[in-house]
């Protein structure tokens, strides 16, 4: 028997009655049927609904052979009639999501002849893999001529043409689709073959935001969101944004030109700190010059920074120069450096007594080890 799918007569129907058909354990739960639901099953890359059952928690809903399956934590008695509550929070942003995603998707198909190809709904962003390349600078101009769809607030239609109107129908599609097929039209903006639940007027959608597109074999991958979702995203987004304004103390829409002086400044900085660095380096290399092997600790140094120190001790030390800087709790990051010799079997005798990994070629070692201070001294005295 096929299920009646009360979510296509009334996408906003939120709660309903049936009667249950049959209901078998599976893994992760019971598999429900009933004669009729508002639990849209998952599908046409939107999740299926959650929700209720006489009270049993419906964790997800899948179709097979024309009938909705519901996964439920417990079992129902066959027979029984059952009042049906779904999620309707989740399923409404979900529609929200899904009618946005049509706008946008038509507004493409008609300004570059591409398809949809692939898309896919997550708990906040939609993502879309157009088969063409959508020029970045583009994004803006799209989302404007979405959010006009939104605005208008224009009914969205679905229906079912009969099999001679089908031939007479267009709908975005790369091939012929059998009959029946459920259309799915937004006036001047879209038609599209679709499974799915959709809000009845664009308007409930709210609003429509793109993010981003990448280049994806040959094709465009774009990230958006609609309504609550796209919402949140922004909302969030406002707050990290008042925080960088706090901290720059610059006005919220200034913020980015504020990053860009403080980013302006820290390069001088660096540049001044690095002057500074090799002075000191110089310094600490001529008070080991002409000493041979030597072994120093420096406070503080980036990987860059050891390697540096260690290659201006073994410039004129006359050996072997190895250079730490680390702490006894976090290790130690190293540099052993040589102007003559070949270091390899040096770096790994001394990995595997501290602890340590790294590698590098015959007059350079590089690496880091997790050893105490007093024993890379040890290592070094034997």
């Amino acid at each position: 028997m096929k299920t009646r799918t009360l979510y296509y007569e009334d996408s906003h129907l939120s709660a309903f009655s049936a009667t249950v058909l049959s209901c078998e354990a599976v893994k992760g739960g019971y598999a429900v049927i009933l004669d009729a639901t508002v639990f849209y099953p998952e599908g046409g890359g939107q999740a299926g609904d959650t929700g209720t059952l006489n009270g049993v928690r419906v964790l997800d809903t899948r179709e097979m052979e024309e009938q909705v399956v519901h996964i439920c934590e417990k079992p129902l008695e066959i027979g029984a009639s059952v009042e049906g509550t779904i999620d309707y929070g989740p399923r409404f942003a979900r529609m929200q999501q899904h009618s946005g995603e049509h706008i946008v998707s038509g507004i493409i198909h008609r300004r570059y002849g591409y398809h949809n190809v692939g898309f896919h709904m997550g708990s906040e962003i939609i993502t879309i893999d157009f088969d063409g390349v959508i020029p970045a600078e583009d994004l803006s101009a799209i989302e404007a001529e979405a959010n006009r769809a939104v605005w208008a607030n224009l009914p969205i239609r679905c229906w079912y043409p009969s099999e001679e109107e089908l031939p007479h129908v267009f709908y975005r599609t790369k091939r012929a689709l059998p009959w029946p097929v459920r259309i799915v039209e937004v006036p001047g903006f879209d038609s599209c073959a679709c499974c799915g639940t959709h809000v009845k007027a664009t308007g409930e959608i709210g609003l429509i935001k793109l993010f981003s597109t990448v280049g994806l074999r040959g094709g465009t991958r774009m990230e958006m969101a609609c309504g609550s979702a796209a919402l949140a995203i922004l909302n969030r987004t406002y707050e990290q944004n008042k925080l960088v304004s706090q901290a720059f103390s610059a006005k919220i829409e200034e913020t980015g030109a504020a990053a860009q002086r403080m980013n302006e400044a820290l390069a001088s900085a660096k540049y001044r700190i690095t002057g500074l660095e090799r002075q000191i380096f110089a310094a600490i290399a001529a008070s080991y010059a002409g000493k041979g092997d030597v072994v120093h600790f420096a406070q503080d140094l980036e990987n860059t920074a050891v390697r540096d120190l260690a290659d201006a001790i073994a410039e004129g030390c006359g050996g072997t120069a190895a250079v730490f800087s680390g702490s006894d709790e976090g290790g130690y990051a190293y540099c052993l450096v040589t102007r003559s010799g070949d270091l390899r079997q040096l770096g790994k005798d001394m990995t595997k007594a501290l602890n340590g990994r790294g590698g590098g070629k015959p007059n350079f070692q590089q690496g880091r080890v997790q050893a105490a201070k007093a024993d890379i001294e040890a290592f070094f005295k034997i």
